[in-house]
């Protein structure tokens, strides 16, 4: 356990509970992953994924799951365990993560995917599956197209440069002829009230977390990154969300001869630092009454 970690514990987490579930949010390459298992190590817990890249069974290092090593330190659930060619909602999420909940020990629930933590601790809307058809439709349009068969008030409410939940709107309404918005407003109550759980977010500010997340993606490529997109290319198909992870398309690129490995490298970190922008300004707006810890200090 590294002391950084250790620190961070002892400060925000000393009074903790020993049922008390953790909820810890933050940007990719922030160490939310590092934190979760120095306090499941020290106070006890399973760690539970909430990233939707993490669950595909496709990538280990270019999604930034745990490794093997890290897996026989603390027990861990959600990861990996979704092939590759699956559809995978927050939904299914939600339904998968709900038991984890009440049975065993002390979920430490950690990831980057704002609406799954949303949906936890704020409802999520019942909304009927999406047809094939429906969805085959919705993939062979432009991002343009989709946004302008929205409702104002659905496309005022999702993050318009996020191809899928953009997507996602627009096959609700085409599948039951109601907006998002209108089911959003009509969201049970949480599965996991906030005030119930010990909820933090790791403040990362960019100035700090730029040259981690550069870092990060040497040590993915040094790692075996390339091996995994290798792995993945003959079967490969940009359609599929699990092949839209961060990097996936720009490996293929290169190992397809479109781009050489620094132009590669460079596109992937540019594309990570702009999803961790989306993710800081996610944070700040859905998250505001969470715990924040400075990660910059």
């Amino acid at each position: 356990m590294a002391d950084p970690e250790q620190s961070l514990v002892a400060r925000h987490f000393a009074n903790l509970p020993d049922d008390r579930p953790v909820l810890i949010a933050g940007p990719t390459a922030s160490g939310k992953s590092a934190l979760a298992l120095a306090l499941a190590e020290s106070r006890g817990g399973v760690i539970v994924n909430a990233d939707a890249s993490q669950v595909y069974d496709c990538w280990r290092v270019l999604t930034a799951r745990p490794s093997p090593d890290e897996e026989a330190r603390a027990p861990h659930r959600l990861f990996g365990h979704v092939a590759d060619t699956c559809a995978y909602s927050t939904g299914h999420w939600l339904r998968e993560v709900t038991p984890l909940l009440r049975d065993g020990p002390r979920p430490i629930i950690v990831g980057g995917t704002g609406l799954y933590f949303s949906a936890l601790t704020e409802g999520l809307a019942e909304i009927p599956p999406t047809p094939p058809e429906v969805r085959s439709e919705g993939d062979a349009l432009a991002l343009g197209e989709l946004l302008s068969g929205l409702d104002a008030r659905t496309a005022g409410r999702i993050d318009r440069a996020n191809r899928a939940r953009v997507q996602r709107a627009w096959e609700v309404l085409r599948a039951t002829g109601r907006p998002l918005a209108d089911w959003q407003d009509e969201t049970p109550a949480p599965v996991l009230p906030r005030d119930s759980a010990a909820c933090v977010v790791l403040d990362a500010p960019k100035g700090w977390l730029d040259p981690r997340i550069a870092r990060r993606f040497d040590a993915m490529l040094s790692g075996g990154a390339l091996e995994e997109a290798e792995a993945l290319r003959p079967r490969y198909d940009p359609v599929l969300p699990a092949h839209r992870a961060i990097g996936a398309p720009e490996l293929i690129d290169h190992l397809e001869g479109r781009l050489d490995l620094d132009g590669a490298r460079a596109a992937v970190i540019v594309a990570t630092r702009q999803f961790a922008k989306r993710q800081r300004t996610w944070f700040r707006k859905r998250m505001r009454a969470w715990t924040r810890i400075p990660m910059s200090a």
